[in-house]
């Protein structure tokens, strides 16, 4: 039988991840494990940590969704953004099998549905069921790996719009499917994102909420998501928040799937907040 584990952003922290990974399986049995994104960048060992998933991806022992961080390596890979003061990708981008990696995280997927769990990176829109949410992310994946994917990353950012309508088209559906799902913390009641703030869920904006406490209809599955290092650690029946800031000195944390085990590694602070 195979347990799976639910690992929170890594950014880039590899030490930290091969700590991880080792104190798991100090208890023998078959894992895999499912990455919530956000496996590069500000942390001081990128490359490690993209080679390293991607050789446990390919040995089916392992599977990651796309972080914003991940989608900003490959906007950078390419020229299409500009790199960050605070960023951590040269490695990357200088490495002999660059292209190889850029190509595998491309191919990511953008959610992942397993046995009533349903795996993102940031955020979703109340009105969406996990079946939605899929169907959607499948659309953002479809454009990834076809020959236009470089057109669609130069049109995928802006915080345009910010509530989604089933009416929206073209590159307009394509970026608020991509914001919502690597981006979003505070949403209204009426679907509209805010991208504002920051801070932990206390500091919703006027007539906002975080997302997960609006009613909404993926509530008949277990939503893992991590994005959000400030509201840290939160289990709920059908929630688990996993993003425990290892780039900032706090935590990286793995969740088994069912049995809710939790195993945690203090990580060093890589930088500072802010």
């Amino acid at each position: 039988m195979t347990t799976a584990f639910f690992i929170g952003d890594i950014q880039g922290c590899a030490d930290q991840l091969l700590t991880l990974l080792s104190k798991i399986e100090k208890t023998p049995g078959n894992y895999h494990y499912l990455f919530a994104g956000d496996l590069v960048n500000r942390g001081p060992k990128s490359l490690e940590t993209l080679r390293l998933i991607k050789q446990l991806q390919q040995a089916g022992r392992a599977e990651s969704v796309l972080g914003n961080h991940d989608l900003h390596l490959l906007a950078v890979a390419y020229g299409i953004r500009p790199a960050h003061k605070s960023d951590t990708l040269e490695a990357i981008l200088n490495a002999p099998d660059r292209e190889e990696l850029l190509d595998w995280l491309r191919h990511r997927p953008m959610a992942i549905l397993r046995e009533q769990h349903l795996l993102i990176h940031a955020g979703l829109f109340p009105t969406w069921s996990a079946a939605q949410t899929i169907s959607l992310a499948q659309e953002v994946e479809h454009m990834l790996r076809s020959d236009q994917w470089l057109t669609f990353l130069r049109e995928m950012y802006g915080n345009t719009p910010a509530a989604w309508s089933d009416d929206l088209q073209g590159n307009a559906r394509l970026r608020c499917i991509v914001n919502a799902l690597t981006r979003m913390r505070f949403c209204s009641i009426d679907g509209t994102m805010d991208f504002a703030i920051k801070d932990g869920a206390a500091a919703a904006p006027v007539g906002f909420s975080a997302w997960f406490d609006l009613p909404r209809r993926s509530e008949d599955c277990t939503v893992v998501f991590g994005h959000w290092s400030t509201l840290g650690l939160l289990i709920r029946n059908n929630l688990m928040a996993i993003d425990t800031g290892c780039i900032w000195g706090g935590q990286l944390t793995a969740i088994s799937m069912h049995e809710r085990r939790m195993v945690q590694i203090d990580c060093p602070q890589q930088q500072k907040p802010g």
